[in-house]
């Protein structure tokens, strides 16, 4: 079956129509993955939502959660996006990773998270030192409930410190991000291809 990718901005900009270093990265991670013949379907602007406090898959009226939790689950991919702010990854998405926590609870009768099976790569832009640190976060977060890590599973880009200059902002893509971009793809749409055909036996 074709293969499908979700990604999620997790910009502090809640305003859509506003531009996001964010989105710049991830559409390069799209036209990677077009490549492999990985339909990225949407991106979704996670701030824009209201997405509730809470370790649980369902908070309530309001909770915008429980609609992303099932988009995020149709599919094969998840591209997790966010800014570096001070040396970490944005609070959005955290917020994020915290409502994926109710994950561990939700379990089939194999043992196996709602997650297992799917793949998960990092989209990350900044202009501060933290992208290691962002998608160390990221994936051990991700890792523990259930989502699989390909190899060389983070695309970024940092500017200077401090600097006047994002990603979005740049007249052409630096090459080095454009090469790790097509080895995201590649990998995580490889994995996720063998996940797709032999699932884990939980």
């Amino acid at each position: 079956m074709p293969l499908k990718a979700l990604a999620l901005n997790c910009t502090l900009k809640s305003n859509a129509g506003e531009a996001s270093s964010t989105d710049a990265m991830i559409a390069v991670l799209e036209q990677a993955f077009s490549q492999r013949e990985v339909t990225i379907t949407e991106t979704v602007r996670v701030a824009a939502l209201d997405i509730k406090a809470g370790v649980t898959s369902d908070e309530g009226s309001g909770d915008a959660w429980p609609a992303l939790r099932e988009k995020i689950l149709a599919h094969d991919i998840l591209i997790f996006g966010g800014p570096i702010w001070m040396g970490q990854i944005s609070s959005v998405a955290k917020r994020v990773l915290e409502r994926m926590d109710a994950f561990l609870e939700e379990t089939d009768d194999q043992g196996r998270m709602p997650s297992y099976g799917k793949v998960a790569v990092a989209a990350i832009v900044g202009n501060e030192d933290g992208a290691h640190f962002s998608s160390a976060q990221l994936f051990q977060a991700l890792n523990d409930v259930g989502w699989t890590i390909p190899a060389v599973a983070a695309c970024y880009w940092v500017g200077e410190a401090m600097g006047s200059i994002d990603f979005k902002d740049l007249k052409k893509t630096p090459d080095k991000v454009t090469e790790t971009a097509k080895m995201v793809a590649g990998n995580a749409a490889h994995l996720a291809g063998l996940l797709q055909a032999t699932p884990y036996p939980g």
